[in-house]
């Protein structure tokens, strides 16, 4: 069977803020691929309520943000990478304004409207009502499709990275001299495999929280580009920081509906059952707390109390002001039977953010040259052990204004890339049949997510993880097998990316003999400052699950 290759000088995978932004960027300067698994619009970005943080007001400063920051990062941020995100972060921001983005402003239309939330000192978030991601996403996807260099490969899904080492023996995957060439990546639609090659790789593929079995994540965030990377050989860090956002929507219809943390910026109340505050007791800013804080608050009282949920209240707000400020959530409420306003709402913990990632440099650069990253899927040292809330969209503006100006250094013919491009071996399907087992591959996700939930969460113990980590890498092996007898699919795919996101996520958590942060260990209750505080790098090309260029060479792998 011929196999569809299409080469173009750049590659982005995912279509959020951090893959438009970077896509926009370097089309400048040649023809792009913007490969997204789903339709363009879908992807975390669209569903981010609250806004994004940058030092806008004249009482705010860069120096506070950056304190916020840091304190909220629990003594793991960087803070050279944390300066230059926060200080290049409002000419970003202005650059989305001129592209048309339209952030809600104040009654005289004179200046934006700012809110607040956990861990922040001042108003600093700017945001579009509570559609902030919905707005964002509008301009920039509004803005590509006027760029007619960036062809956009809607319902393509990444398979693996293709470098230099798969081609030759004599480069080590991840060394120095290892570099990305390519990607394979299925075609949905028609389940045929096309080769991509290109000068520099973006992903920009966002989280993992479909690795959970409660999540505010949109199904698209399965670990994709995690996986990627480590199976291409490429540093993973910090994996065991995962994020619980404290208030997502307690309804068995509403799929961890998102209640913004803006909400409690407003005046939000947490309350238990019978009406009790409680958030006074774990920390001096109360309801407006760090996220990590926050979230172990509510699971500690939901496990002593036996509740199901504790309730966020904003009766006490002027009704007509929570509707205003809060549209999409006022209306998403109601049509699950809540009238904010003069109801309490009934909230929950779930995954919500990857503070770990692919390593990366300030320039988005991964261990690996011509490999980029930014946004979620990255780790750039500016969130730490935990993520200052609305920090996110902020990163992925930076992140990816630089790595496509890094990327620009790549734009010069090479006639050595071009050679090992050509040696590329195709896709080559061996002897897998269509599967027949599909049972397999919603029983092995279903699992996964349920052991990672019950074992890896909110709050952690050696004995539950090792538990979860024998489990996990039974699967693997179990999905492994699945893999090589059947043709690919999308499922097929998702799941093989979230077993190997969850074993890394575990892994990192078994590293790190302290709670710090979003990682909370009941042997290690406290953190461990008795030595510099560490990074947790995953990468291991023994024991790590490597592919191949051509996938089906089982005794490649």
């Amino acid at each position: 069977m011929a196999v569809m290759k299409v080469a173009r000088d750049y590659i982005v995978i995912g279509s959020g803020l951090a893959g438009l932004t970077f896509a926009l960027k370097i089309a400048e300067y040649g023809s792009v691929a913007l490969i997204t698994k789903d339709a363009v619009e879908e992807s975390a970005t669209r569903y981010a309520q609250g806004g994004i943080a940058s030092v806008m007001a004249e009482d705010d400063s860069v120096d506070l943000h950056v304190s916020d920051t840091i304190e909220a990062g629990r003594g793991l941020c960087q803070e050279d990478v944390v300066r230059c995100i926060i200080r290049e972060g409002p000419a970003r921001v202005r650059e989305l304004i001129r592209l048309g983005t339209q952030f809600t402003r104040t009654q005289g239309e004179d200046s934006f409207h700012l809110t607040r939330e956990g861990g922040h000192s001042k108003r600093r978030i700017l945001h579009a009502d509570d559609f902030t991601g919905l707005e964002i996403e509008r301009t920039l996807i509004e803005a590509v499709h006027a760029k007619p260099n960036i062809e956009i490969y809607p319902y393509y899904m990444g398979i693996d990275i293709i470098t230099r080492s798969n081609i030759d023996p004599a480069v080590q995957p991840g060394s120095s001299q290892d570099e990305a060439l390519g990607l394979y990546a299925l075609n949905e639609q028609t389940g045929e495999v096309v080769t991509f090659t290109g000068k520099a790789i973006l992903l920009a593929t966002g989280g993992a929280g479909k690795v959970y079995l409660y999540t505010s994540n949109p199904d698209t965030a399965t670990g994709d580009g995690i996986a990627l990377a480590y199976r291409a050989g490429a540093k993973i860090a910090n994996m065991e920081f995962f994020q619980f956002h404290p208030t997502c929507l307690y309804h068995p219809e509403a799929k961890s509906f998102l209640i913004s943390e803006a909400v409690r910026g407003e005046g939000g109340i947490l309350r238990l059952k019978n009406g009790d505050t409680f958030m006074e007791n774990y920390h001096s800013l109360g309801c407006l707390a760090p996220r990590d804080i926050v979230a172990r608050a509510i699971d500690y009282e939901m496990k002593k109390s036996g509740d199901d949920c504790v309730f966020l209240d904003v009766t006490h707000l002027a009704g007509y002001r929570t509707r205003e400020r809060f549209p999409n959530i006022y209306k998403t409420c109601k049509e699950f039977g809540f009238d904010m306003t003069e109801q309490l709402i009934p909230v929950v913990p779930a995954a919500h953010y990857m503070c770990g990632g692919v390593m990366v440099d300030l320039n988005g650069q991964t261990s690996i040259r011509r490999l980029f990253a930014s946004g979620e899927v990255c780790y750039s040292g500016l969130h730490g052990a935990n993520r200052l809330a609305s920090n996110s969209l902020l990163e992925g503006l930076v992140l990816s204004h630089r790595a496509a100006a890094k990327a620009t250094d790549l734009r010069r013919p090479s006639k050595k890339l071009e050679q090992l491009q050509e040696r590329l071996p195709e896709w080559d399907s061996g002897d897998a049949v269509e599967s027949d087992e599909s049972v397999v591959v919603s029983h092995n996700w279903d699992e996964i997510r349920r052991l990672m939930w019950n074992y890896v969460g909110i709050v952690r113990s050696n004995k539950r993880l090792y538990r979860a980590r024998r489990r996990v890498e039974m699967l693997l092996e179990e999905i492994k097998e699945y893999y090589w007898n059947f043709k690919i699919t999308r499922d097929t795919l998702e799941l093989r990316n979230i077993a190997l996101t969850a074993q890394l996520i575990i892994n990192g958590a078994l590293e790190r003999k302290e709670s710090r942060g979003l990682h909370y260990n009941l042997d290690y209750p406290k953190p461990d400052d008795t030595h510099d505080v560490m990074h947790t790098v995953l990468q291991d090309t023994v024991q790590r699950l490597i592919t191949t260029p051509n996938t089906r060479v089982k005794n490649n792998e």
